[in-house]
């Protein structure tokens, strides 16, 4: 399970499990980074429900 993160700056690709975790990077900076991934901790759980509603299982 993964989310793209797109912006002007760049893009980045975060593996959700088994931790959060930076799989790719396209030209954001660290602080960028650091900001998204609390940004993926904070709304975890949302995200994977909503992962699983769009990819049923």
């Amino acid at each position: 399970m993964h989310v793209h993160v797109y912006c002007s700056d760049g893009e980045a690709k975060f593996w959700l499990e088994p931790h959060i975790e930076l799989a790719n990077n396209y030209r954001l900076s660290r602080g960028q980074l650091r900001e998204i991934e609390q940004i993926i901790e904070v709304h975890h759980d949302e995200i994977k429900r909503a992962w699983h509603k769009h990819f049923p299982s």
